[in-house]
């Protein structure tokens, strides 16, 4: 079977999500490197390393293994600072490749970073490149007008997105803001979803995931109203949004807000975020958890009495499919990928508007009905069957061989 060199320059696939740098397509790379290679393809994920006790390999599954490549400092770096080690990381590959006398025979790229070493690799071996951006510069720049991005990822991913073979888009939005706003021909995009681990994230007992949480003092009783969301503190995802529909709400129960995300990198954020709460006067219901492990968000979701995405975009949102896999009902922004995945009024809500006010509405709404956020749990539930990372990482295989049927011969790089 082929062999696939996959490049992850600024974030690691095992990083913990809802760090500041690590999210949704920590856990693609992470699920698709396992089933690939459980259905026989070989898969080196290469990724910069960020300290000095990473060792050189870490193996992911028979067949898949992490490969740390040393790029400026061992410690970790903002993606600004990231830019100029581009070409080291790329060397840092080629060395890896040089001493093992390996041969690869395709580079699929993830984010621009990535996408711009997997380039002058590609170019070296003589092999095909496949590139999932996640997100474009441009992109964000139109979601939200105070973002703000660096000239030099907005150059290069105009340049980047015409220099690949292929491009991975994970909803049919995104492949339509491609040729949109950067002219790539829709034929040149190949629109493949992201995932769920549907065994991983599924309906449980939802009693005993609230007694977790009450031991571990999150919540101050099994009894009370849990809203939860997760993601990267940053303005992109519009939680301050949802702290003010927090204070809107007119149940008369206790609702408390669980935010799964951040880091170090984010206190800024959350202080903000932390601010608005005190003003709004719901401080006291509003948890900050970290970043938490992929595996124990199971313990939330299925704790949650809704799950909610207030983001102003979200290119996929793969927190909404984990949500729906667990039988949890999502009110989530109308945007981006969102639209793709949540059927409204079926298996969650979408709200067209970036305030709290209707947000609140339709938190009030299943908060109220229990009937209600049963059935469109059990209908998201339903829903997700076809996001199953198995029947993911087959298509993506198609993708694969497609683009190698299409010219191109691996030949080992010069030493």
């Amino acid at each position: 079977m082929p062999r696939v060199a996959i490049l992850s320059l600024h974030t690691s696939p095992l990083a913990p999500l809802g760090g500041s740098r690590a999210g949704g397509m920590n856990a693609y790379i992470h699920e698709v490197a396992m089933a690939l290679a459980a259905v026989g393809w070989e898969i080196d994920v290469f990724t910069r390393r960020d300290s000095a006790q990473l060792p050189d390999v870490v193996p992911m599954a028979p067949g898949a293994r992490l490969v740390y490549v040393t790029a400026g400092p061992e410690e970790p770096l903002e993606p600004e600072a990231l830019a100029s080690l581009v070409d080291e990381f790329a060397a840092g590959v080629e060395a890896v490749r040089g001493r093992e006398g390996a041969r690869y025979d395709l580079v699929h790229s993830h984010y621009w970073l990535s996408v711009a070493a997997g380039e002058l690799l590609a170019r070296r071996w003589g092999v095909r490149h496949l590139a999932m951006f996640h997100t474009l510069a441009e992109v964000k720049l139109r979601a939200r007008a105070s973002e703000r991005e660096p000239q030099a990822r907005i150059d290069a991913e105009r340049v980047l997105v015409h220099a690949v073979d292929r491009i991975v888009a994970a909803t049919e939005h995104e492949r339509q803001l491609l040729r949109q706003i950067y002219g790539v021909p829709r034929e040149r995009v190949a629109v493949i979803p992201l995932g769920v681990d549907l065994d991983a994230f599924r309906p449980r007992d939802r009693d005993g995931a609230r007694s977790v949480l009450v031991r571990s003092g999150v919540v101050p009783r099994g009894d009370v109203r849990i809203l939860v969301a997760v993601g990267r503190l940053e303005p992109l995802k519009g939680f301050d949004i949802l702290v003010r529909a927090l204070a809107q709400l007119t149940v008369d129960d206790d609702v408390f807000l669980l935010i799964a995300g951040g880091d170090e990198r984010s206190a800024a954020e959350q202080a903000r975020l932390e601010a608005v709460a005190r003003e709004v006067g719901c401080f006291d219901r509003v948890r900050f958890l970290g970043a938490v492990p992929h595996e124990e968000l199971e313990v939330y979701y299925n704790a949650a009495d809704v799950v909610v995405v207030p983001s102003f975009y979200e290119s996929f949102g793969l927190v909404a499919l984990e949500a729906m896999a667990s039988g949890v009902p999502v009110v989530a922004s109308r945007v981006g990928g969102l639209v793709a995945t949540i059927s409204d009024g079926r298996t969650g809500y979408l709200v067209p508007w970036r305030c709290p006010e209707p947000f609140a509405e339709k938190i009030d709404l299943l908060l109220r009905n229990e009937p209600l956020r049963r059935a469109l749990g059990e209908a998201g539930r339903v829903s997700m069957e076809q996001y199953a990372w198995a029947t993911v990482a087959d298509r993506l295989g198609t993708l694969y061989r497609e683009t190698l049927g299409s010219g191109a011969t691996a030949v080992p790089a010069a030493s």
